[in-house]
């Protein structure tokens, strides 16, 4: 793979990234303020998802729905080109000339394993000042930080580096193995749903919208699969909005990406 089409593959990427926070934050913003507010007191501030939701919008506006959103939009920006322009590279890397199209555990599971690892060094310090900012909610005199960026600097400055970037090998381990699930969903749903649409007569013909669809439910389907696995770690609050996030939310992501692609004149067969 050149020069240029790697490029291209990383603002494929960078697009989808953007796209999946327009999509996913809100829901995001409701499982951060559930497991905030609802675990570490004995009585619950939340009814449920529902409940948060409508107290957000009331107390803080639709501005609240996506609080702490412009340190998600550069770091998933970022995250997801590095995520799918480095798993588009490795994988012609593993492929090497054997391209028959049907998709092949020995290639994706080392691609998606070091775009993971990759990702991870600019997930963890997105995520731990995304949450802080989603977790005092509206911004007032009596809040600890100003914005994202004074969020990260009191970080660095009361914490050190090993601060910002607590948690640093769970979140590579959740990356590497949730990854790895993410592309193998979606690889072997898309290549087998390829497959049915061919067989029936004149699909073809609405190649675009055929595509859409099957980036659709190949994407949100991956998404959940990966959410079901990286969810369920011993904290139920907020498992309610992240499998209502995963489908639209990575749906859309791999809509943006393989569309964004095809323009840039990229073909994911």
């Amino acid at each position: 793979m050149g020069t240029g089409e790697a490029a291209k593959e990383y603002g494929a990427g960078f697009a989808a990234g953007l796209s999946m926070v327009i999509t996913g934050h809100p829901f995001d913003t409701i499982k951060v303020k559930l497991q905030a507010h609802n675990t570490t007191t004995n009585q619950k501030l939340y009814k449920n998802a529902l409940h948060c939701a409508s107290r957000i919008l009331i107390n803080e506006g639709i501005r609240g729905l996506y609080r702490g959103a412009s340190s998600s939009f550069i770091g998933m920006s970022i995250e997801s080109s590095v995520f799918f322009g480095t798993y588009s590279l490795m994988k012609s890397f593993f492929q090497g000339t054997n391209v028959d199209g049907q998709p092949q555990l020995q290639v994706i599971l080392p691609s998606a394993g070091c775009s993971g690892a990759l990702i991870s060094g600019i997930l963890c310090p997105t995520e731990l000042v995304k949450c802080r900012m989603q977790v005092q909610g509206k911004i007032n005199t009596g809040s600890k930080y100003k914005g994202p960026l004074d969020c990260a600097l009191k970080t660095l400055q009361s914490e050190g580096v090993r601060g910002i970037f607590r948690g640093g090998v769970p979140t590579l381990m959740r990356e590497a193995i949730g990854n790895s699930v993410f592309f193998g969903s979606y690889e072997f749903s898309r290549y087998w749903m390829h497959l049915r649409m061919a067989s029936i007569p004149g699909i073809e013909k609405n190649r675009i919208l055929n595509d859409i669809g099957i980036g659709i439910v190949s994407g949100g389907f991956s998404g959940i699969a990966v959410y079901r696995k990286s969810g369920l770690r011993g904290c139920y609050a907020g498992l309610g909005p992240t499998l209502a996030r995963a489908f639209p939310a990575n749906a859309a992501a791999i809509v943006t990406w393989e569309f964004t692609a095809k323009l840039l004149g990229i073909r994911h067969e």
